[in-house]
């Protein structure tokens, strides 16, 4: 249980860490030749990372919480 704690707290230090490399990243794609639709969706490519990393949160503490009892199965 231990491992599994600090391997995500390890991935979500890390992946807000990356956060506004995969932010300036997008900005700078959408100033290629992306127009429309393309640049809307590689607009939201920040939004999914930052869903995910808030998801990858969220199944750590609800495992956590699982192993000790606090919740049910």
């Amino acid at each position: 249980m231990l491992g599994n704690l600090l391997g995500g707290f390890i991935v979500i230090v890390i992946g807000v860490t990356l956060l506004p490399t995969v932010a300036d990243n997008v900005v700078a794609a959408q100033g290629g030749n992306v127009t429309g639709t393309s640049s809307t969706i590689l607009g939201l490519t920040t939004l999914f990372y930052s869903l995910a990393i808030m998801t990858a949160a969220l199944a750590i503490a609800a495992q956590g919480l699982r192993a000790s009892g606090m919740i049910g199965v």
